[in-house]
């Protein structure tokens, strides 16, 4: 078969006003970049308020192993299978991030033919929503530096300033770093750091932000740091959020773009889903409503990360209702979680894959607590024989939870057919009753330990003396009221990466809990989380080229 950059650059593109035009956009309502890509104006959302509200359906996934689930391809091919069968369906995902894509990804829109396209401007600089919020990022880390060199009005603390600088790549170097040397002219020396700027504050403030005003008033109160008294300051303290508003005029605004079969496609913002919400921005999600009768969006990593995140903290924030889940699952992956090795899993073997299928069963625990209607997507690879794929199928049926195969990769939307009529059953016939698991004004430890508990099966929680003392300081500041982030590995239920399956007997460990202000949440961190990756030792920037024609090659 061809590579996906192979399949995505021998695509019929229609020009994006076209596209538009399919679900009920004008040429007036966009901002062109180029033909094949557009900006949607944020206004155009109070002309489609009377429109009602699509069906709303979340793609999420088991735990990730090395062998890939196929999350976003599912998602992609779900939206085309949804067309193809009669629907009006608009696609909702984020964008991605450099650094992932020059590190491990290589690329993440998707793959076969389930893709968004322009593939190649997708995974590079797409519109330049990620370079803004870097810069709106950087410009206040500049400003605390400046403020304290300028006379420290504020009697901003250096030792205990929060907010790092940030880069849109993969770069352990950046992780912990000293900044201000050079004598006195350069500033006040101090430790410093970078995160990846899909981590920022930033960017969840932008993806949970409704209008402009809002996104200045979140950026306002972000907490940078405290002073020598223990008090908070912000960036309204600082006087920046305008500029910084300013810079992401445009970001806000979604884009739209369209898939190989010429489903329209929001693909909006881009947060860590093992750091902060990991969901596309609201306004991509609230525009995409607007515009069909199905909206088919995705969280990131398995459900007790991305699904979690999505029902708790997005859902609340935007006030969504989910219709019904979809749950991505493949054979190879789950014989993973049962104990074989990456390099056997080609070979049948049912007694691994029956163990492994105790990792499914707890996402489908899980979404259940929800409330929201579920389907199982077998994301079919080659290798999978007939007997794999039936076990599956049975366990699924024991549970009571649907089913249907996917194999949307090899063949678009027809391959996903039988799952896009499975999930239209489902929102025809099962009524979502949609809750959150908890209620955002309990104590800080409550809503951590019902995660913990409930989601992630763990016996209870062990806190550091910080983040005991965090949390002291954060009910006394006032901001024990809000959502908590989970921010934990996305390779394991629990919070330590080798621990595959359904682990049992284990407790979560918080390290720290960090105060996302603007954002409107705590983020808790939990065993080894990285705000800041690394390249591995091949990085899929090395496979990345481009020709004297300006074709690139290398993006998978």
């Amino acid at each position: 078969m061809k590579s996906d950059i192979q399949i995505a650059q021998e695509a019929t593109m229609k020009e994006i006003t076209e596209i538009a035009e399919q679900i009920g956009l004008k040429e007036d309502d966009l901002e062109l970049y180029g033909k094949y890509k557009a900006k949607v104006k944020l206004d155009v959302l109070k002309r489609l308020s009377d429109n009602s509200d699509s069906k709303l359906v979340l793609v999420t996934a088991i735990t990730p192993t090395p062998a890939g689930e196929g999350k976003t391809t599912t998602t992609v091919g779900l939206g085309q299978a949804l067309n193809r069968i009669g629907k009006n369906a608009v696609i909702a995902i984020r964008e991605p991030s450099l650094g992932p894509t020059m590190g491990i990804k290589g690329g993440a829109a998707g793959g076969g033919y389930a893709q968004v396209i322009p593939m190649e401007d997708i995974n590079l600089h797409f519109t330049g929503d990620i370079h803004a919020i870097g810069i709106a990022h950087n410009l206040l880390a500049a400003a605390i530096d400046n403020h304290i060199k300028q006379g420290n009005e504020l009697n901003i603390d250096p030792t205990q300033i929060t907010f790092k600088r940030a880069v849109d790549m993969n770069d352990r170097a950046l992780r912990n770093t000293v900044v201000g040397l050079g004598g006195t002219k350069n500033g006040y020396p101090r430790e410093d750091g970078f995160l990846i700027t899909v981590a920022s504050e930033i960017m969840a403030i932008l993806c949970l932000a409704n209008d402009l005003m809002e996104l200045k008033d979140k950026l306002g109160k972000i907490v940078i740091g405290y002073t020598y008294d223990g008090e908070s300051v912000t960036a309204h303290d600082l006087k920046v959020e305008g500029a910084m508003t300013a810079l992401l005029k445009d970001a806000i605004k979604p884009n739209l773009v369209q898939t190989l079969e010429n489903t329209p496609a929001f693909i909006h913002g881009g947060p860590f889903a093992n750091i902060a919400h990991g969901c596309n921005s609201v306004m991509a999600t609230k525009f995409s409503m607007k515009l069909g009768d199905i909206t088919v969006t995705e969280a990131g990593f398995g459900a007790d990360l991305g699904a979690e995140k999505f029902y708790n903290i997005k859902s609340r924030f935007a006030d969504l209702e989910p219709d019904a889940t979809v749950l991505v699952a493949t054979i190879r992956a789950l014989k993973m979680h049962g104990g074989v090795a990456k390099d056997n899993l080609k070979e049948e073997n049912l007694a691994a894959l029956e163990e492994g299928m105790e990792n499914l069963e707890k996402h489908i625990e899980n979404v259940n607590k929800f409330g929201v209607p579920t389907v199982v997507a077998i994301n079919r690879f080659p290798d999978d024989s007939e007997a794999e794929l039936e076990l599956v199928r049975r366990k699924c049926e024991e549970l009571g939870v649907n089913v249907a195969l996917s194999e949307v990769w090899a063949n678009g939307g027809e391959g996903g057919e039988e799952l896009a009529n499975a999930v239209v059953d489902v929102l025809e016939n099962e009524e979502s009753k949609f809750k959150f698991l908890y209620d955002e004004k309990a104590p800080i430890k409550e809503k951590i330990e019902t995660i913990a508990t409930e989601i992630y099966g763990a016996d209870g929680v062990d806190y550091s003396d910080t983040a005991l003392a965090q949390i002291k300081k954060y009910e006394k500041q006032g901001y024990a009221e809000i959502p908590v982030c989970m921010a934990k590995t996305q390779s394991s239920i629990s919070d330590n990466p080798n621990l595959k399956g359904s682990p049992s007997g284990f407790r979560i460990s918080v390290k720290e809990i960090n105060l996302s202000a603007g954002a409107g949440f705590l983020v808790v961190m939990t065993g080894p989380v990285l705000t800041m990756p690394g390249l591995p030792k091949r990085p899929s920037a090395e496979d990345i080229d481009i020709d004297a024609d300006g074709k690139i090659s290398g993006l998978f």
